[in-house]
């Protein structure tokens, strides 16, 4: 089983500057490679402290410079917010520079903040995400752009430098609300799992869009990929603890950032999934999905965390897990031990399981039995 790690670039209320938080990400991302990750990622946010990567290509090209041969994943890049051309050039360069390496992550975005700063109505933001990827995702095949369409007009333009491999069956996105998994599957694209939301419900969506999956595309979807935000500690006490005030301070910043509990998401065009998620909130209280957020993910001594993976695994057929190990504010010391112990008791575990897949588009998966 593939396994990955991705890094935040999380400052929430700056107790240091942006270029300190930067220096410690980056001697973390250093540890990915010679700690045996099979790959690191990037998260693309703007505007705010929640996560501070406004271009994850840059990022991974740094990346790639200084490893030989992990792979280089975007979760994600958010395609209403770039022209398409821009976005296809910093993708195919990235491969190239890398050899290949790229696992292809997009998505459409959800922060109303981010919109706004981009100038852009977040109420098109779903046409605008399927209009783009039907420019870039043929083009990346091909080598050109060309379109004439509701948002985004192209004359014929090669990208340079030419894209070499194929990006199919190593690119993905994530899909929060039922309605993107379906268009996901109609693009052919593999699906990002972001533990949010009831595992039943996931696994009734996942039926849905493998089949949409196999009727559009003639053959079985990928494999989905598993993220989690992870805290590993010997001490089974001390795990709950500092999951409690990491994992549960990261989704705070989530709350804060996307402004799931205000009222815009229940009018706001294509996110009325988003809408019923406010309407909960507004009634339970906030407090009550930071614990729900916690339950999902991964933590507890390397055994329980072995155990969430391999379950989840289970539920959803995946055939990787990237982890999150450094969030929240946590010290450099403290990400460095979270990712060392996951490295060292964790990783070999879930890497030695036999997913039946992999995230570079050289395996299939087959229907989860």
């Amino acid at each position: 089983m593939h396994v990955g790690m991705t890094m935040t670039f999380q400052n929430p209320g700056k107790p240091i500057s942006d270029h300190q938080m930067y220096k410690n990400e980056l001697k973390l991302a250093d540890l990915a490679e010679p700690l045996g990750f099979d790959s690191i990622w990037g998260i693309e946010h703007h505007f705010t402290d929640y996560i501070c990567n406004p271009d994850v290509t840059q990022f991974l090209t740094y990346m790639a410079g200084r490893t030989e041969k992990i792979l280089l994943g975007s979760s994600v890049l958010v395609l209403p917010w770039h022209d398409p051309m821009w976005m296809a050039e910093k993708i195919s360069m990235l491969d190239n520079i890398s050899d290949g390496r790229v696992i292809l992550g997009i998505g459409r975005g959800a922060g109303k903040v981010e919109f706004d700063g981009y100038r852009l109505d977040m109420g098109e933001s779903r046409e605008r995400f399927v209009e783009a990827a039907k420019i870039i995702l043929p083009g990346l095949e091909r080598g050109y752009l060309e379109h004439d369409g509701k948002f985004f007009k192209q004359e014929r333009a090669e990208i340079r430098p030419a894209p070499f491999k194929s990006f199919r069956g190593r690119t993905y996105a994530a899909a929060v609300s039922p309605e993107s998994a379906k268009i996901m599957a109609e693009l052919g694209i593999g699906l990002l799992i972001i533990p949010q939301k009831p595992w039943a419900d996931v696994e009734r969506e996942l039926t849905e869009y493998h089949q949409i999956f196999r009727d559009v595309n003639g053959l079985e979807a990928p494999q989905p990929l598993q993220f989690a935000w992870t805290f590993c500690d010997e001490d089974k006490d001390r795990a709950y603890e500092k999951a409690v005030e990491f994992i549960g301070g990261y989704y705070k910043t989530v709350l804060d950032h996307y402004q799931f509990a205000a009222d815009h998401m229940k009018t706001m065009k294509g996110y009325e999934w988003y809408g019923k998620f406010a309407d909960r909130i507004q009634k339970t209280g906030e407090q009550a999905y930071v614990d729900y957020f916690l339950d999902l993910q991964c933590w507890g001594t390397p055994e329980m965390c072995i155990e969430k993976i391999l379950e989840v695994q289970l539920r959803v057929n995946s055939c990787g897990f990237v982890a999150a190990l450094s969030y929240s504010g946590m010290s450099l010391e403290e990400g460095e031990r979270n990712t060392r112990l996951f490295a060292e008791k964790v990783m070999p575990a879930i890497q030695a399981f036999d997913a039946g897949g992999a995230v570079d588009g050289s395996a299939q998966s087959v229907a989860a039995q």
